[in-house]
């Protein structure tokens, strides 16, 4: 494996080093603007690390899904080489379909709690510029040892200690506009995503459906997951206009028990999953010892909703918001 990094800093050393001598011999000050043109290198900041590209990345490989439509939205989508995880095809138009399933899968096999299971190795064949989406076996300090930059989502990284709101979407897609060097495409982008959220948000319900709880049931039976004021899952429930029944519970995800949910007694429960029956969620939920004396499960007021739809802040949680006040009017 190391040869194979070799072969591909030597060519960029080289042309460092010819720019270099290019820029020292040109004697015309128009010529050394020519030279001097362009916007790298770019730094940005991610997860609380300093990440610099000397040009726009060619070879990216994706480990987590939630990338996806801020490169698709930006026409970058197409410089992935390999993807691995899950990419439920209900999350995308036939468009970003067509392009994601040309992009070679390396794997998609995860465990219980939906974490990414794939080798160091798998990943360095691809001989990435930029690799999305940290996972256990690759952090950023592992990559970039060999080289590889990574970039996660804010979200996701593991010293996250924000609120989420909207304006890191629009944020997000200003950062991959800097990284891309399509700016004003990432600007205009950002722009419409800022206006769909305030065309979809509604005031605070009156009635009975007032209070929510955002949960990742296990299906087949083990942990329950609730999600508090520091994940996009509480901004998307104020927009839909309702009280998230944790938002008393400084963090993003945690375990709970039955009876903490039945404490809390939410009017609405939304269900997320990463993939499968829908029908299979809802049962992790409704078999929970004690759930039937819940009120949402004794009204139905259950909404399964894809991960993404939800968290982490996407151009997707956007989406998954007006899927949530559609589901919200039917309720009434």
């Amino acid at each position: 494996m190391p040869h194979r990094w070799l072969r591909r800093l030597v060519p960029v050393v080289s042309f460092a080093l010819g720019g270099a001598l290019l820029l020292a011999a040109c004697g015309e000050p128009g010529q050394q603007e020519v030279a001097a043109e362009g916007n790298y290198p770019v730094t940005v900041e991610n997860c609380g690390a300093e990440v610099t590209f000397e040009q726009a990345p060619e070879r990216l490989v994706l480990l987590k899904s939630a990338s996806v439509t801020y490169l698709d939205a930006l026409g970058v989508l197409d410089r992935a080489v390999a993807r691995a995880g899950e990419y439920p095809p209900d999350y995308y138009d036939a468009d970003t379909l067509a392009t994601l399933v040309d992009i070679p899968l390396l794997t998609d096999r995860t465990d219980t709690s939906g974490h990414l299971q794939i080798s160091k190795e798998a990943v360095l064949e691809q001989e990435p510029d930029l690799v999305f989406g940290s996972v256990d076996n690759l952090e950023r300090g592992t990559l970039e040892a060999v080289g590889i930059p990574l970039l996660e989502e804010p979200a996701l990284c593991p010293s996250w200690a924000a609120e989420p709101t909207w304006d890191d979407i629009y944020d997000q897609m200003r950062m991959y506009g800097e990284v891309f060097d399509v700016r004003e495409l990432a600007e205009e982008k950002a722009g419409e995503l800022e206006a769909e959220v305030e065309s979809i948000t509604v005031e605070p319900r009156e009635g009975d459906v007032t209070t929510a709880a955002v949960l990742y049931p296990t299906v087949g039976g083990g942990v329950t997951y609730a999600y508090g004021t520091h994940s996009m899952a509480h901004a998307q429930l104020e927009s839909a206009g309702l009280e998230n029944v944790f938002g008393d519970v400084d963090q993003r995800v945690f375990e709970i028990g039955v009876e903490e949910l039945l404490g809390r007694d939410p009017d609405v429960l939304v269900l997320l999953h990463s993939d499968g029956d829908p029908q299979a969620v809802e049962g992790a939920v409704t078999s929970l010892p004690g759930a039937d004396d819940l009120g949402a499960v004794r009204e139905g007021r259950l909404i399964t909703q894809l991960f993404n739809y939800t968290e982490p802040a996407t151009p997707l949680t956007i989406e998954g918001l007006r899927k949530l006040v559609d589901a919200l009017e039917s309720m009434q």
